[in-house]
């Protein structure tokens, strides 16, 4: 059979397996009788030859059928990844119409925006940082939208070329990038951005996931009102060296339906402006928060976030499958082999929930008690 189209890691969490395809940068979950029947035919010379293999079970026009699907799956996997040509498009510099300045304890970044619309991707969870002094500065990036499609360039280089409605992947690699500026780092030092707010005590770190609406956002800033650090709001990066997700100085966003939640809770929580982002997103505020005392932490666990009224806490473990599902179509994970394999080895060693809560003390005391259960297995 054509190996080249077997995967290029594959990892067990459970009964299922992870698998990894590097031409595709893609990862797939197979059950455990999938993969059997995958591994047979991968070790098979012919059709013929799996039709043999596997003839005790599956009769011959079965295993004609089985092999089609098991080709075609491969094929599906294996969808070749390809770059953004960053070198085909030029920066627009007459998309120049709205100049921000931002200072990062003595780095200032600045930042030129198209439109009002375009400045709202990324303006508004930096807001606390801008600057009116004209610095010298250590890196520039221009944002625009041309066509539908938003451009982030850093220093006249393109950097991410996305539609319009995934401006989440533009969002991640942008705090990439200013990461690597605060940090002197390399994107190809990055194992990815995830789509998700992770919150730490001082000594490990937990990643929160969820679709829009879940209320991970608010559930942070509950707890950063509790004692916790943000670590990161949104846009968690991951960096290869030490497999820890590093400090995302973005303020958290929340949106309407948390502000009577939130305002006993949050010094000047009323003093904050109102930003309206889009119809889908409604009305936001952005809280900014303490920075933790280190840059980064090692995350030893992600939760999926669903927030339900009037329901009783509860931290419930899930599988690894319900996890990537949620966290890969809205994250940016690098295609670099070494990279995807920490990645794998990294998953294996958290431990994984989903948490149901309303109730503001209680959903606190699940959290520091996970905390500290963490922090003892260290």
């Amino acid at each position: 059979m054509n190996t080249n189209l077997a995967p290029t890691y594959k990892k067990l969490f459970g009964e299922n397996w992870i698998l990894w395809f590097a031409l595709s940068n893609s990862y797939s979950i197979i059950e455990p009788e999938f993969n059997l029947l995958l591994e047979s035919y991968l070790k098979s010379s012919s059709n013929a030859d799996f039709s043999t293999m596997i003839s005790n079970d599956i009769n011959v026009l079965e295993s004609e059928s089985i092999s089609e699907t098991l080709f075609n799956y491969l094929k599906d996997c294996n969808k070749l990844y390809i770059s953004p040509e960053i070198d085909s498009i030029v920066l627009d510099t007459s998309k120049r119409h709205i100049s921000k300045q931002y200072d990062f304890k003595g780095q200032t970044i600045q930042i030129y925006y198209d439109t009002e619309l375009v400045l709202k991707t990324v303006h508004p969870a930096l807001s606390y940082y801008c600057t009116e002094t004209k610095n010298e500065v250590s890196a520039t990036f221009d944002i625009y939208l041309k066509n539908d499609d938003l451009f982030l360039f850093k220093d006249q280089q393109l950097i991410s070329q996305v539609s319009k409605h995934k401006y989440h992947l533009m969002q991640g690699k942008f705090i990439m990038q200013l990461l690597c500026t605060l940090h002197n780092k390399d994107e190809n030092d990055w194992i990815g951005t995830f789509h998700g707010s992770t919150i730490t005590d001082g000594n490990s770190s937990i990643l929160f996931v969820g679709n829009s609406g879940k209320g991970k956002s608010t559930l942070c800033a509950l707890l950063t009102a509790n004692g916790f650090d943000l670590l990161a709001d949104d846009v968690s990066p991951m960096l290869s060296e030490d497999n820890e997700i590093y400090y995302n100085p973005s303020a958290i966003s929340i949106k309407q339906g948390a502000f009577n939640l939130l305002e006993p809770l949050v010094s000047n929580f009323k003093d904050l402006p109102i930003v309206k982002f889009n119809k889908t997103k409604g009305n936001l505020k952005y809280i900014p928060c303490t920075k933790p005392k280190k840059d980064h932490y090692p995350c030893r666990s992600i939760i999926l976030v669903n927030y339900k009224a009037k329901s009783e806490t509860k931290l419930e473990p899930i599988s690894v499958k319900t996890i990537l599902e949620t966290i890969i179509p809205d994250s940016w994970l690098s295609p670099n082999p070494l990279h995807a394999r920490q990645f794998l080895d990294w998953l294996a060693t958290l431990e994984i929930y989903q948490l149901t809560y309303s109730d503001t003390q209680s959903v606190t005391n699940e959290i520091s008690k996970l905390f500290k259960q963490l922090n003892k297995k260290v």
